[in-house]
């Protein structure tokens, strides 16, 4: 008789005591090998590279490199392997941008252990698995949308390529909230609030966060 099947399993979160508490709880499993993690994206796409797992397990929001650009790196390389975006928001913005990385599934960290190793167990056997954490990346998130006239605008233009977080951290320098502040109320690290500082700079191609604020303004991007 064979043994049970083990799968190889890692995970990239910006939060230490995330990825302690996480690596701690799926050791208990004999099937579930946890062969390391990484707390960015180009950390996590190295780490991944040099020792390849059944399913890794990936933070959408990340400093450096954020977890969708990493699924989008790594699909690439890796076809076949599963790739499952770890989120705590259920906004349609990340779960589109998941399905067009190429992601597996998208879970929501409001799951219990016990669940998330059966859909590890399950995405890695190439099955379809149900549950009220596992968001549908086959949901056609477009024609869920009233279709509308003008769509093409400048306003609209510059919303479209700006993300959910970009916004709401738009939204804090408009309030004159530091890196420190924006951490706190985003529930987010401060490294990963500059870095989408500078991703926000570069969109607007501006040089300061007035500037950014000013252009955001313009645009009608915040109020």
């Amino acid at each position: 008789m064979s043994e049970p099947r083990t799968f190889k399993v890692f995970l990239a979160d910006d939060h230490p005591l995330l990825r302690t508490g996480l690596r701690m709880s799926l050791s208990r499993f004999d099937d579930i090998d946890f062969i390391g993690d990484a707390s960015d994206g180009f950390k996590a796409v190295e780490k991944i590279k040099q020792n390849p797992p059944d399913v890794a397990l990936i933070d959408v929001d990340m400093p450096g490199l954020s977890g969708v650009a990493a699924v989008r790196m790594l699909r690439k390389h890796y076809p076949d392997m599963t790739l499952l975006i770890l989120s705590s928001y259920s906004d349609k913005h990340y779960i589109e941008e998941a399905m067009l990385a190429g992601a597996n599934g998208y879970v929501l960290k409001s799951i219990d252990i016990n669940e998330l190793v059966d859909l590890i167990r399950a995405f890695a056997r190439d099955e379809h698995p149900m549950s009220p954490y596992l968001m549908d990346l086959g949901v056609d998130w477009h024609a869920a949308e009233p279709a509308e006239e003008d769509k093409q605008d400048k306003e609209d233009e510059a919303e479209a390529f700006l993300t959910r977080r970009e916004k709401q951290i738009l939204s804090c320098l408009a309030r004159g909230q530091g890196n420190k502040e924006i951490s706190n109320a985003l529930f987010i690290s401060t490294e990963t609030v500059k870095t989408h500082i500078k991703n926000i700079f570069k969109k607007l191609d501006v040089k300061s966060r007035l500037e950014a604020v000013m252009a955001a303004k313009e645009r009608n991007l915040i109020d």
